[in-house]
């Protein structure tokens, strides 16, 4: 039996870790080391990530005998199939963003695209996850190893602002589209009838886990998403971010496509981009997950139209984030045109 103790020597060593990493990765670099902190912020990240990628690999037995005892006791809330999930989502993709941020910091080049990309991944993740703890089937096995998720948050926070203060490096260059209207930009009318369409979807699902009693949605959550009903609170969570959240976003950006001179939908676009990657990452994934009960998985009759609606409803935002900046310039105020010529 392991006592409280062990999961309080966890939470010790994590914290001795990073302290350590960072101290010693500032001595190794003296003379040329990075004056931006968050080079040794994510530093330490991309080694957690690592981690987390060895708590996926483990989780289905890929590997065995490496984090056991943090799966079992310190942490018993990754064993949700919304935890594999994060695990994998974290030791991957946010393991790339991480080196590619270092990279950058490195070169003494930007790297501001990719952390607000970052940002609305991690702000997405954080405001399901540690919720999700809190409220579903876990909550009453919190224990001291849950401060280390509030001190991550806590620092995460502090590097979404420290990215949101980087100057912009987008390529203003005038154009002549900011005089035809919406009608006469095709690719723009066709984002505009997505996001409503998204927008839609996302009122629809939040109105599911809140238990609607129309027919429409007892018959989805009873025969398209039965995760929905997931006693581990993240899927009914993720639902009502998306609705409470997603929603004012898609019909601000869909203001910002009908209105040219929004300079500020590029970088909401981003934030949002990686918002949604990473909920429908885990949101698809764990409604699928072996770890989910069969009772709650997507029958297999509705599973083509449950994968076809969840992957729309993820690409749109990165195809929109993209369209905002490859042309950036195109929503960037007269003012700024003339400041920049």
């Amino acid at each position: 039996c392991i006592s409280v103790s062990s999961a309080e020597t966890v939470l010790f060593a994590g914290v001795s870790t990073v302290v350590i990493l960072t101290v010693s990765s500032r001595v190794l670099l003296r003379g040329r080391a990075p004056t931006d902190p968050l080079f040794y912020v994510y530093a330490v990240y991309a080694l957690m990530s690592v981690v987390n990628l060895i708590i996926g690999l483990e989780q289905d037995g890929i590997i065995d005998g490496f984090m056991t005892f943090y799966i079992k006791q310190a942490d018993p809330y990754i064993n949700t199939a919304h935890g594999h999930m994060i695990s994998y989502w974290d030791g991957c993709a946010h393991y790339l963003m991480y080196l590619l941020m270092v990279a950058a910091i490195t070169w003494g080049q930007s790297y501001r695209a990719i952390g607000l990309y970052w940002v609305g991944s991690f702000l997405m993740q954080i405001i399901v996850y540690i919720p999700g703890n809190v409220v579903g089937k876990y909550g009453a096995q919190l224990n001291t190893l849950f401060l280390l998720h509030l001190l991550y948050a806590c620092v995460s926070v502090w590097a979404c602002f420290r990215v949101f203060r980087q100057p912009a490096t987008w390529n203003l260059q005038p154009t002549v589209r900011h005089k035809k209207s919406v009608l006469q930009r095709p690719t723009d009318l066709l984002f505009i009838l997505c996001l409503l369409g998204a927008s839609a979807f996302c009122i629809f699902r939040g109105l599911v886990v809140l238990d609607c009693p129309t027919d429409w949605c007892k018959d989805y959550i009873l025969n398209h998403e039965p995760y929905l009903k997931d006693p581990s609170a993240y899927p009914a969570l993720q639902m009502l971010v998306n609705m409470l959240y997603s929603t004012p976003c898609f019909v601000i950006m869909l203001y910002g496509l009908l209105v040219p001179g929004c300079d500020w939908l590029p970088d909401l676009s981003l934030v949002h981009a990686g918002a949604i990657a990473q909920a429908q990452f885990c949101h698809t994934g764990a409604s699928l997950h072996s770890r989910t009960p069969v009772a709650h998985r997507v029958p297999s009759e509705r599973l083509l139209l449950f994968l076809t609606l969840n992957l729309l409803y993820a690409l749109i935002p990165q195809l929109l984030s993209y369209r905002c900046i490859s042309d950036p310039a195109f929503f960037t105020s007269k003012s700024a045109h003339s400041r920049s010529d």
